[in-house]
């Protein structure tokens, strides 16, 4: 039987007439417009009475042309519906509604949406997607890229409109209802006409057929209203003693990271949950929304992401950790429950510093509940929670959906999927069953191919446990070998090497007798000093004449006579000399003695230079003769 909403729209929608439909969340408005979606686009010939035989021939003729169009050179992806949504969740949603009802028409249809990559949408619009549902933001970006055109839509939907005005969205959505044909047919479904909305629908919608089925003030009407009043210290109590009943029940926080934090603390406790919230990949969503479609979790904590296009079946309660913001979000909240015609009951949690302000809000929600103060333990709360699921200890939700391998329909299927696999699977009493018990339903023959495949993977594991153990033993007894062996000198490690200046480098470190101003061996050095002292003593006995001439001519040309030094002479070079901290300079027919003004630190380090490089520069400073131009750019 129909909805009132689908019982009043369709006459006029699938007549082709612009629809403006009010009703509130859970009315059935997504198959209102999916319905004359399917129906006006068919491009298949049917009659009344005609054989299906008949009509599947015309729709692969269809599909042929289709397929024809698209192979020609210089094809541009051309939707003919396209249906508008404010966030991803419903995108998905109405795509689920949508996508089987086009099938039997012999259309295709995809998703366009943010969080996600472009590559799959764009190969969807390529292969000829006839019904386009999207987010406004990335339809834009698609038509900015050219990757699809929009002059051959014939119906436009806008769903929620209210919320799309809400989220900032009118402006992209003008822009695209602007691209689109006159004459195309425009249905919006929304809950209010506020924010601009009304401009939409002056401008855009051709006489439009208002159909009003509820007010959105009307929406408690159908579901029980619980506003329990709580202290602070016992909120966290209260919020776990509502979320361990056996059934379906969402929890709604104000913010990302308290909706994150309440699902790790219940799980941890052994309530499994799925989180829900705008900082999740669209991956992740897809993988908790369908734990928590599917059963394999029962809470699922959100934030104001969820309150809308999430259509979930047996939704038994809805908690709200701290009340909403404004009413239009506690009606939405509130609406995922009690849904359908079902019933369903709504707690709104109040600590005391919020009861102003929830009284405010649920007067504007015209809901009219009388404020209990409860405890965790009270019969009121007890009554609500029933029967209590049993504590599952370390679950996780790789467990029920691996990444990448499950998620919503499209995207790895559903638990019906699954069971559509199996059917070609025989049954336990098939003799060709070997070693199966007797009895073994499909069920229980994917249980235990799961098992097998479970014991595959940790044997798996294992081997490569095995195999790396065995490496890091091999590389820890390759490093052992090597730090036997005696460590090779310098001249051996640069053994085979071409660089003629560093092998000479290397040469000159292990031979400093060779070095020019080098340290040369001892027994050298021996000698050297002997020479020097024998050279002093012929200077003390059979050159005084000499020493004598030079002490006059020094003494002419303003040189100090006792030292032989200058200022012009006075210059910082060379390693200390004599006693007095100079160096004895032999040039000839004169004897001087200069002296070295610079810090120990810096002689002992251009000593250490010389004597591993052969001069004080370093081995950074070989090219030290090429001059340079001093602030000019690199590359002129």
């Amino acid at each position: 039987m129909a909805f009132p909403i689908q019982a009043d729209t369709l006459p006029d929608s699938l007549t082709g007439r612009d629809i403006l439909g009010r009703g509130r969340t859970g009315s059935g408005k997504t198959l209102a417009f999916c319905i004359p979606l399917a129906a006006r686009l068919c491009e298949a010939a049917w009659e009344p009475g005609m054989p299906m035989g008949d009509y599947r021939r015309n729709i692969k003729t269809v599909k042929a042309s289709r397929l024809a169009e698209r192979q020609a050179d210089g094809f541009m992806p051309h939707p003919r519906g396209l249906v508008l949504a404010p966030t991803r969740e419903l995108a998905n949603q109405i795509n689920d509604v949508l996508e089987p009802l086009a099938n039997m028409a012999g259309m295709t249809t995809t998703t366009v949406y943010g969080g996600v990559r472009y590559n799959r949408q764009i190969r969807d619009l390529k292969s000829g997607a006839d019904i386009v549902v999207a987010c406004p933001g990335r339809l834009e970006d698609l038509l900015r890229q050219e990757a699809l055109v929009l002059s051959d839509v014939r119906i436009v939907v806008l769903d929620e409109a209210d919320e799309m005005a809400d989220m900032g969205f009118l402006p992209p959505v003008r822009r695209i209802l602007e691209q689109l044909k006159p004459d195309a047919q425009h249905m919006l479904f929304s809950a209010t006409l506020d924010h601009g909305i009304d401009e939409v629908v002056r401008d855009f919608m051709h006489d439009p057929k208002v159909h009003s089925v509820a007010e959105p003030e009307d929406a408690a009407d159908t579901m029980e209203q619980h506003v329990f009043e709580i202290e602070k210290a016992d909120k966290n109590d209260m919020v776990h003693a509502l979320a361990s009943g056996t059934g379906k029940r969402i929890l709604f926080t104000r913010t990302k990271y308290q909706a994150k934090n309440l699902a790790k603390k219940l799980t941890q406790s052994g309530i499994p949950a799925s989180e829900l919230h705008g900082n999740l990949s669209q991956n992740q969503r897809d993988r908790n929304l369908a734990a928590f479609e599917e059963g394999d979790v029962n809470v699922m904590v959100a934030t104001d992401v969820a309150a809308r296009g999430i259509d979930v079946s047996d939704v038994e309660l809805v908690v709200q950790v701290d009340p909403p913001e404004d009413p239009k979000s506690f009606v939405h909240r509130s609406g995922r429950t009690a849904r359908a015609g079902k019933s369903g009951v709504v707690v709104t949690l109040v600590a005391p510093d919020q009861r102003r302000e929830a009284r405010r809000m649920l007067k504007a929600a015209g809901i009219d509940v009388t404020p209990v103060k409860v405890r965790h333990d009270s019969p009121e709360v007890l009554e609500l929670i029933g029967e209590k699921a049993d504590l599952v200890e370390g679950w996780s939700l790789d467990q029920t959906q691996p990444a990448g391998g499950r998620g919503r329909k499209g995207r790895g299927g559903r638990r019906g999927d699954r069971d559509k696999a199996l059917r070609h699977m025989p049954d336990a009493d098939d003799p060709t069953l070997g070693g199966s018990a007797g009895g073994e339903s499909r069920e229980e023959r994917a249980n235990r191919l799961m098992h097998q495949r479970n014991a595959m993977k940790k044997e798996r594991r294992r081997r490569r446990a095995a195999e790396r153990l065995e490496r890091a033993a091999q590389q820890a007894a390759a490093r052992d070998e090597a730090a036997a062996k005696p460590a090779p000198n310098r001249a051996e490690r640069r053994a085979g090497l071409s660089d003629p200046v560093l092998e000479r480098r290397d040469y000159l470190f292990e031979h400093p007798e060779e070095r020019r101003g080098g340290n040369p061996t001892t027994s050298q050095a021996t000698d050297d000093r002997a020479a020097r002292a024998g050279r002093r003593d012929r200077d003390r006995t059979g050159h005084r004449d000499r020493d004598e001439r030079d002490a006059r001519r020094d003494h002419g040309n303003g040189r100090d006579g006792r030292t032989g030094r200058t200022e012009r002479d006075a210059y910082r070079s060379g390693k200390g000399g004599n006693k007095s901290g100079g160096k004895r300079i032999h040039r000839k027919d004169e004897n001087r003695i200069i002296t070295d003004e610079r810090g120990e630190a810096v002689k002992r380090h251009e000593r250490r230079m010389i004597a591993k490089y052969g001069n004080a520069d370093g081995p950074r400073r070989r090219h030290s003769k090429i001059k340079r131009a001093p602030f000019r750019r690199m590359g002129r």
